[in-house]
């Protein structure tokens, strides 16, 4: 499983908010926001829950499970 997110839609939903605005807003660089946001990094808990408070949602609203499509050879 991988963790999605709904933090580019978030941002341009909140007054198209910059990468760079939201990395300020919860105290990390930008290139970690973009990480997150690109799937390429899992944030830890705590930078989650910030995230989502800074949209004014729950952490069910930014972060969802994908399931991968099970290998059908098996």
């Amino acid at each position: 499983m991988e963790l999605g997110n709904y933090i580019r839609k978030l941002r341009f939903e909140n007054g198209e908010m910059t990468q760079q605005e939201l990395a300020d807003a919860v105290g990390v660089t930008r290139v970690t926001i973009y990480s997150v946001e690109s799937g390429r990094f899992v944030p830890s808990c705590l930078l989650a829950m910030k995230i989502a408070r800074v949209f004014g949602v729950s952490f069910d609203d930014v972060f969802y499970l994908k399931e991968e499509e099970q290998d059908e050879s098996r």
